[in-house]
């Protein structure tokens, strides 16, 4: 017998079981993320219809390039806070940043300016795509010793660490946990990469993931994650995110 009901199908929304985003560049002008307050309300839009119920933009400090200021980011969420409640759209916006180990960034870990972290005193660091830095070990330890539980941004995009996955479970037992982009999953950076994130997944070895937003075109391709066998994978894993809430 043909039922003249159409079973109603799921949409792949449906299927985000996380809502704190941990790793975009949502605010406006100041690194190579969103370039105006439009295009940020575009993307945190997005977010929202994704089902996401927190936002935390982390952007770029980099020495010579973005050299973006505790300041600088404050100021910036603000308008982007004030932006949003504008348009009236209902969502959680805070600003951490994403730290990329240099000489700088070393400097800073040990002077009275307290960097700017997530959570439980979680900040995010991202090294050379090309060259392992040397002082990725005793900068860990730093961390760690003035209480920062350092996150490193989507190591599955380093390319000397392709060939040695036991590198990766070095520094997660040296205290330095796991963050993947979830369009990684897809293949959008390359398919070495979502190698490599796929086997993270599987040796349960991500504690938090990240959509890195830059522009809509990011979260447009985004929309092909949520029936993915291995983002689906993680809903069974102790993923950190929704515990930011």
């Amino acid at each position: 017998m043909i039922s003249l009901f159409k079973k109603k199908e799921n949409t792949s929304f449906e299927n985000n079981f996380i809502k704190v985003d941990i790793h975009s560049h949502l605010l406006p002008g100041i690194d190579d993320g969103c370039k105006n307050i439009e295009e940020s309300i575009t993307c945190i839009r997005n977010l929202k219809e994704k089902g996401y119920q927190k936002l935390i933009v982390t952007p770029h400090v980099i020495s010579g390039f973005y050299e973006n200021t505790p300041q600088i980011i404050t100021d910036k969420l603000q308008e982007v806070r004030n932006a949003v409640a504008h348009h009236g759209i209902d969502i959680q916006i805070e600003a951490a940043a994403e730290y990329y180990l240099d000489e700088y960034f070393i400097s800073l870990i040990d002077s009275e300016e307290r960097l700017l972290t997530f959570g439980k005193n979680y900040v995010l660091i991202e090294l050379g795509f090309y060259n392992e830095p040397v002082q990725l070990a005793s900068t860990v330890f730093a961390l760690l010793s003035n209480g920062y539980k350092p996150v490193l941004a989507h190591p599955e995009r380093y390319l000397y660490i392709y060939n040695q996955f036991d590198k990766v479970k070095e520094w997660i037992e040296k205290g330095l946990l796991m963050q993947i982009n979830l369009l990684s999953l897809l293949g959008y950076y390359s398919p070495a990469a979502q190698q490599f994130s796929e086997r993270l997944i599987e040796e349960e070895m991500v504690s938090f993931v990240g959509t890195d937003a830059h522009n809509p075109k990011h979260l447009e391709a985004l929309s092909q994650i949520y029936n993915n066998k291995y983002f689906l994978k993680l809903a069974e894993s102790k993923l950190l995110n929704n515990t930011l809430i």
